[in-house]
């Protein structure tokens, strides 16, 4: 359990709330973060505070239950703590909880396409493959199970469809670096969509990138089934969405994607010609 005392961690999660904050990953009074503190003890941020104006004072204490301790406490604890508890409780390792709304990412988990795998080195090592989970209704108990079911021993960051996402560690500051990490990813994905190409990288490059992950201690359960091509699997959602499309779902032998079809100057002229008489029209009526 987390060995510093309950006053340190409560002004820890300020600090991480007032940086979501000053991030825009939450607005308003959105999100909630947590830190188990005891086998049956855990501090979770209050109901209707904003993450930018937390005082140390207003954190809560639940059971694992979900049973406000602190009775003497004004403010209540997040609905959404259950959440936190259904990781924790299928989880023992993890000791923080993150759950925000961060808007690139969301913007993954509201069209229902997952977070592609294979493009960015960093995403890979820190975040590893992001599931998503099926839309539950906010702070109902469904939403934690949604999110459980998907969790492996190496999960450390799950979308749940039209919300946001959660993220988890041994330490808060770790759970916050994998949401800023998660969506400062999904902004370079929709920055790389404006210029029509993503570039993804080859089986052989990811076989080397993940054996590189796993000297840093952070095993990944993927490197088994790399050489045969199962990351990106999930990748043809998002990549449908670009101007050019790739051949395949999957990283490709070379890793790079479908060159689009010449236009002919006779056909650009003919579009051109088209316009003209449309605007042409427009004015004479």
């Amino acid at each position: 359990m987390n060995t510093q005392n309950q006053f340190q961690v409560r002004r820890e999660m300020c600090d991480i709330g007032h940086r979501i904050w000053l991030k825009g990953f939450c607005a308003g009074n959105e999100g909630n973060h947590s830190v188990r503190i005891a086998e049956d003890r855990v501090l979770c941020t209050p109901t209707g505070v904003s993450k930018g104006f937390l005082t140390p004072d207003q954190i809560t204490v639940v059971d694992m239950d979900g049973t406000q301790i602190d009775k003497h406490n004004v403010m209540k604890r997040s609905s959404e703590v259950l959440l936190h508890l259904q990781v924790y409780k299928a989880r023992p390792d993890v000791e923080a909880v993150v759950h925000s709304h961060p808007p690139h990412a969301t913007a993954f988990a509201i069209a229902n396409i997952p977070i592609p795998e294979g493009i960015h080195p960093e995403a890979e090592v820190f975040l590893g493959k992001i599931p998503m989970a099926k839309y539950t209704t906010p702070s109902y108990k469904e939403l934690g199970e949604s999110v459980v079911a998907l969790i492996n021993k190496q999960t450390n960051t799950v979308m749940m469809a039209n919300h946001g996402s959660v993220s988890f560690d041994r330490t808060l500051i770790g759970a916050y670096y994998k949401l800023e990490i998660l969506d400062a990813y999904c902004r370079i994905l929709l920055l790389s969509r404006q210029l029509g190409k993503v570039n993804q990288l080859t089986r052989d490059e990811m076989v080397d990138l993940l054996k590189v992950k796993e000297k840093f201690g952070l095993p990944d359960q993927r490197l088994a089934c790399a050489p045969g091509g199962c990351i990106g699997a999930e990748n043809q959602a998002f990549l449908a969405t670009l101007d050019v499309h790739p051949q395949t779902a999957c990283a490709c032998a070379d890793g790079q994607v479908q060159k689009p079809q010449p236009v002919s100057p006779e056909k650009i002229e003919e579009m051109v010609q088209r316009v003209t008489d449309q605007i042409m029209a427009s004015m004479k009526s």
